[in-house]
């Protein structure tokens, strides 16, 4: 189950990467990859917190306390790529003015 796990995930963040370089031709802003860069991790530290809440359930303590302290990673990681500041680019007026 791992293993399906670990190869979704792999081929959701190579779809992602994919849409990235595909939805920016010419250049790549980097406040919008940070802005998916924080969905996707608040998405990962959200499914490794309920991980931990079913582990709980079950009685599996050791288990519990592996997926939490990964969400809790994760949250780190949210701050430290939160924290980034990257100035969002200026609008480009020759993209604004097609066959003017």
């Amino acid at each position: 189950m791992t293993q399906l796990h670990d190869l979704r995930l792999r081929l959701l963040v190579q779809q992602e990467s994919e849409r990235l370089v595909g939805s920016q031709s010419e250049e790549l802003d980097l406040s919008v990859v940070q802005a998916r860069g924080l969905c996707w991790l608040a998405l990962l530290a959200e499914a490794h917190e309920e991980q931990a809440s079913d582990a709980e359930r079950r009685g599996d303590t050791e288990q519990a306390m592996g997926w939490f302290a990964d969400s809790m990673r994760l949250r780190d990681v949210i701050q430290v790529v939160a924290s980034i500041e990257i100035p969002i680019p200026a609008p480009d007026a020759s993209r604004c003015h097609d066959g003017d």
